[in-house]
């Protein structure tokens, strides 16, 4: 299917949602902060970012900003529990990335993954 690079802070969160996309057929790669996400985009080529909006350090909405320069064709997706503020930074710096906001259902994150996928 697809490689995901997933930047999440929160140990559990992130260990959960990347075993559920690793379910539904994508090789995840799962990462505690930005500045590593950062790498690992400089390193490997991913179709999907998924990222956290706050995260210590460099933010999601930051790492998307660096991550998009160094991959130019990378879609993102962010997840957060402050939907407000990430829709406002979307809609200025990405605006084709999706807001999924917490909490959610694994079911839901896996259906928005893939509608971003196939777009």
């Amino acid at each position: 299917m697809a490689r995901i690079l997933l930047a999440e802070d929160d140990t559990s969160m992130r260990r959960f949602l990347a075993r559920s996309l690793d379910r539904a057929g994508h090789e995840v790669v799962s990462v505690g902060d930005g500045m590593t996400a950062l790498t690992r985009l400089r390193e490997q080529s991913f179709d999907l970012l998924l990222a956290d909006v706050v995260m210590p350090g460099l933010d999601g909405v930051e790492l998307a900003r660096r991550g998009t320069q160094v991959s130019p064709g990378l879609k993102v997706m962010f997840i957060t529990g402050f939907a407000a503020v990430a829709l406002r930074a979307r809609d200025r710096q990405h605006p084709g990335a999706r807001v999924l906001s917490k909490p959610f259902h694994l079911r839901e994150l896996v259906q928005e993954v893939e509608a971003m996928l196939a777009a």
